[in-house]
């Protein structure tokens, strides 16, 4: 079943998303998880399906949690994946000498 929803990046997070329904808004969104989160900063909405591939998030769980509790979070990726991506000039930058 497809979906229409809306995404909203955090302001005091980089890389912390929130994909609501859009229908719904940010109505089913616990206020203890908003205030956390800062004031939500629309990015843009997308028609949701299984079939559709996302790169972070795996869809199914996406869509389970919308169906579940009316809302999913996109946490930030580990520190250790930006450190695994680093060129290693600029890792080699940080040693101490």
């Amino acid at each position: 079943m497809k979906r229409i929803c809306s995404i909203y990046k955090s302001p005091r997070k980089n890389e912390m998303y929130l994909y609501v329904l859009k229908s719904d808004a940010l109505k089913k969104v616990p206020a203890d998880l908003l205030m956390a989160f800062g004031p939500p900063m629309h990015t843009f909405d997308l028609v949701l399906s299984p079939e559709r591939k996302l790169s972070r998030e795996d869809i199914d769980q996406v869509l389970a949690n919308l169906d579940k509790q009316g809302y999913h979070l996109q946490m930030p990726p580990a520190e250790d994946e930006y450190i695994e991506h680093l060129p290693e000039e600029l890792l080699r930058r940080n040693d101490p000498l």
